[in-house]
C-alpha cells in the first residue's frame, strides 16, 4: 500500500481555519438540519490514523463531545510531556523531525495518514509531505484568525481533481500534489 499525507479541513473564504479568537462557530454558519458531513466519513474509512499538533488534540479533548475518533491519533508536541490519562489508548505522543515521525508511525503499520491543525498542515506543506489536500470553503469572510497556509521555501503545484458543493453554499476542492 502506497504511503498518502492527506489534508481534510474547513476554511473561510479568507482561507482561515479559526477567527480571530481561535473560535471555530463560524464553522456552524451554514444551516445543515441533516447533519451532512460533506465527505468526512468516506474521507476517514480511506485512512489508517491521524497526525495533528497538540493545540488541535487539546481543542478536541476540550470539545463536550466522546472522542470523535476510530484511528489512532499521533499528537506532534515539544511541551507536552504525555497525553491525558482519559485518552492514553486512542492518542500517541511522537517527537522528531517530520521524517523520523512518518518513520515511527509507517513502522507501525500505519500508511495513509490524515494530517490536521494549522501548524502541522503549515510545517508538513514546507517540507513537502502532503499528497493531497480536501479543502471546504465555507462563504463567511473572517478578515483574520488562523491562517492555513504560510510562507513557503518553494512554489508546491497542485492539480483539482474534484469540486463539490454541499448545502447549496459550502464547496469542496479535491486537489492531489502534482510532483
Amino acid at each position: 500500500m502506497s504511503k498518502k499525507n492527506s489534508v481534510f479541513i474547513a476554511t473561510s473564504l479568507d482561507c482561515y481555519i479559526a477567527d480571530k479568537n481561535g473560535g471555530l462557530d463560524w464553522l456552524h454558519s451554514i444551516p445543515n438540519p441533516d447533519n451532512n458531513d460533506m465527505g468526512y466519513v468516506e474521507f476517514t474509512n480511506g485512512i489508517d490514523a491521524l497526525v495533528m499538533g497538540r493545540t488541535t488534540f487539546e481543542t478536541v479533548i476540550g470539545f463536550d463531545v466522546p472522542w470523535p475518533y476510530t484511528k489512532p491519533v499521533f499528537v506532534l508536541s515539544n511541551k507536552l510531556k504525555e497525553i491525558p490519562d482519559s485518552h492514553k489508548d486512542k492518542a500517541f505522543l511522537v517527537k522528531g523531525t517530520l521524517t523520523e515521525i512518518l518513520e515511527q508511525i509507517h513502522k507501525k503499520g500505519y500508511q495513509r495518514l490524515y494530517i490536521d491543525g494549522g501548524t502541522t498542515i503549515r510545517n508538513f506543506l514546507k517540507a513537502d509531505l502532503i499528497d493531497e489536500m480536501i479543502l471546504t470553503t465555507i462563504p463567511v469572510l473572517l478578515g483574520g484568525g488562523a491562517s492555513l497556509f504560510g510562507e513557503l521555501p518553494k512554489e508546491l503545484k497542485f492539480e483539482l481533481i474534484g469540486t463539490k458543493t454541499f448545502l447549496n453554499q459550502v464547496s469542496q476542492r479535491h486537489y492531489k500534489r502534482k510532483k
